[in-house]
Parts: C-alpha cells; sequence; structure tokens
C-alpha cells in the first residue's frame, strides 16, 4: 500500500499547519461568540429604550389629560362655592376656594415627586445583563 501524500513542502509534519487552522478557528469562534453577545445587548437595550419611550409618552399624556379634568373641575367647583356665597361670605368663600386650590397644587407636587423618585433605574436589565457578562468573563479568566 502506498502512503498518504501530504501537501507540505517538508514532507510530511502536519502539525504546524493543524495548529495554526485549529486557533484560527477557535479565534473565529471567540468572534462569533462576542458578536453575538453584543447583538444580544444592543437588542435588548433597544427592547428597553422603547419601553421607557411608550412608559414615559403614556404617563405624559394622561398627566395632561387628568390635569385637564382636574383644572376645569375645580375651577367649576370653586365658582359653584362663590355663587352660593356670594351675598354673605364672597371674600371668605373666594380664599377658601384659592386654598384649597393651592393645597391640591402641593400634594399634586409631592405625589409626582415620589412618582419620579420610585421608578426603576434606567437601562437598569440592559447593565444586569452587562455586569453578569462582565464576572463570568472574569471568572473564566481567572479561572484559566
Amino acid at each position: 500500500m502506498s502512503e498518504p501524500q501530504t501537501n507540505n513542502a517538508s514532507g510530511g509534519d502536519r502539525t504546524e499547519g493543524g495548529a495554526a487552522t485549529g486557533l484560527f478557528q477557535s479565534l473565529t469562534r471567540a468572534f462569533a461568540t462576542i458578536v453575538a453577545l453584543a447583538q444580544t445587548r444592543l437588542e435588548l437595550l433597544t427592547t428597553e429604550l422603547q419601553e421607557e419611550v411608550q412608559r414615559v409618552a403614556g404617563v405624559a399624556i394622561w398627566a395632561l389629560v387628568a390635569l385637564m379634568a382636574a383644572m376645569i373641575g375645580l375651577l367649576l367647583g370653586g365658582l359653584t362655592v362663590i355663587f352660593v356665597y356670594w351675598e354673605t361670605h364672597r371674600v371668605l368663600a373666594a380664599a377658601l376656594v384659592t386654598a384649597t386650590f393651592f393645597t391640591f397644587a402641593i400634594v399634586a407636587v409631592l405625589l409626582l415627586i415620589k412618582k419620579i423618585n420610585s421608578r426603576p433605574r434606567f437601562l437598569d436589565a440592559t447593565l444586569s445583563e452587562l455586569a453578569r457578562d462582565r464576572d463570568a468573563l472574569a471568572n473564566r479568566t481567572s479561572n484559566s
């Protein structure tokens, strides 16, 4: 039987070429893994950004609707109170209606501040995933 021929110029040792090919394949796989991780993280980032924009837009629209309805209701209610007491205590009625409006405004501002401070951290899921990736890579390199 004849021996298999090699394409090497040296006539037989294939380990150097095989090691180079294996290293290239390992680097290619590592790069593909990094690209896949980056793509996943970017998709998560864009999803979070879309959710945040939709949440803010929804909150802004409903806040505007609520504000307009409350302003009209309070104005008409205040005018009703002033008209009822027009003949007897018009100044006192106007002062109480004004004080009530300011009280509602203060409560609304305090609730708004609480709402703003209680929202989740911006891009929390993306930042958490990136931290887990960093820790996993640090553990992998320290174990090697």
